[in-house]
C-alpha cells in the first residue's frame, strides 16, 4: 500500500448562505457569525461528473427542479442534467423535505401554483430523521425545509430551475422548469430507504452513479462495483488512503480500493459515477 503522494482528501468549500445555519451539527463548525448553508467538495479530474456535499438549513430552500441529461443534449447544454440523493443526517423537530405533489397536476396549474405560492401547500412534504435517504430523479419537484443537515451526493451539474423562493430576491425559471417538471407524487416505495448507522447497504445503484454505505472492509460483491476510482465518505471512523487520513466531515479520492485502509467498525459511503453509455 502507498504511504506517501498527494492528499488524497478533496478540497473543501464552505458557502455561506442565508437559509444556512450558524451551529453546525459535529465534525462541523461554523466561523464565528458566519451562516454556512453548503460545504463542497471540489471534484476531482478522475471524477468529474460526481458532486458530493453537505447542506445545512435554518430556513426551507426553493421549490425547484432539475433536467434529465437527455433534455440538456436535446438543448445543446451536453450532459447537464441533474439527479440527487440525500442522506440525512440531522433533523430538527418538525423538520420536513418537499418531494412531489399529493396529487397528479398539469402545467398550466403548477405555474399558476408556483406564482401565487399555493405551490408549497401542493408539495408532499416528509417527516425526516437521521438515516432517512431519498433519491430524487430528474423532473422531480422537490424542496428541502428548514432544520435539515445532509449529505447530498449528485451529478456535477449547476442547472436548477427554481419555481418558487418564498419571495426571495431571485431569479425564477418558471418556463424551463414547467417544461421538465413531472407534476405527479413521489414514490417512497422506490425512491426511499431508512440508513442503519451501522452496516452495509447500497444506496444507489445506477445507472448515472454508485452509492454504497459499508462497514468495516467491502465485500467482495462491494469490491466488485467499484473497480477503479472512487471518491471514500467517513461516517463513523477515519480511513487511510495512501498517507492521507480522512476523517468523518471529509471526503477523498481513491484510485482504487486497494489503496483505502479501512477501520474494522468504521463506517463509510462509497460513490462512483457510471460510464456514461456511447
Amino acid at each position: 500500500m502507498p504511504v506517501d503522494g498527494p492528499p488524497a482528501s478533496l478540497p473543501i468549500r464552505q458557502v455561506e448562505k442565508p437559509w444556512g445555519k450558524d451551529v453546525l451539527p459535529a465534525p462541523f463548525a461554523a466561523p464565528q457569525g458566519k451562516r454556512i448553508g453548503e460545504i463542497w467538495f471540489e471534484p476531482p479530474a478522475a471524477l468529474p461528473n460526481l458532486l458530493v456535499k453537505y447542506i445545512f438549513t435554518s430556513e426551507a430552500l426553493s421549490v425547484q427542479v432539475h433536467p434529465s441529461d437527455a433534455q440538456t443534449l436535446a438543448k445543446g447544454l451536453g450532459l447537464q442534467g441533474k439527479e440527487e440523493c440525500w442522506l440525512i443526517v440531522d433533523a430538527e423537530p418538525g423538520a420536513k423535505l418537499g418531494i412531489g405533489f399529493e396529487q397528479e397536476i398539469g402545467g398550466d396549474a403548477m405555474r399558476a401554483a408556483a406564482l401565487d405560492g399555493s405551490i408549497e401547500q401542493l408539495m408532499t412534504w416528509h417527516d425526516v430523521s437521521p438515516g432517512d435517504f431519498f433519491y430524487i430523479p430528474a423532473n422531480t419537484v422537490h424542496a428541502i425545509g428548514a432544520g435539515v443537515s445532509l449529505i447530498e451526493v449528485q451529478q456535477n451539474s449547476d442547472i436548477t430551475y427554481r419555481l418558487y423562493d418564498y419571495g426571495r430576491p431571485r431569479e425564477l425559471h418558471l418556463e424551463e422548469g414547467i417544461a421538465v417538471a413531472r407534476g405527479e407524487p413521489y414514490s417512497l416505495d422506490t425512491w426511499h430507504k431508512h440508513v442503519p448507522e451501522q452496516g452495509s447497504l447500497t444506496l444507489v445503484d445506477g445507472p448515472l452513479f454508485l452509492l454504497d454505505q459499508i462497514e468495516g472492509a467491502p465485500s467482495d460483491a462491494v469490491a466488485a462495483r467499484y473497480p477503479d476510482a472512487l471518491l471514500v465518505i467517513p461516517r463513523q471512523g477515519s480511513v487511510q488512503i495512501g498517507g492521507d487520513t480522512v476523517a468523518p466531515g471529509g471526503c477523498a479520492l481513491a484510485a482504487g480500493l486497494s489503496d483505502v485502509r479501512f477501520a474494522d467498525k468504521g463506517v463509510c459511503l462509497l460513490a462512483r459515477a457510471c460510464p456514461i453509455a456511447a
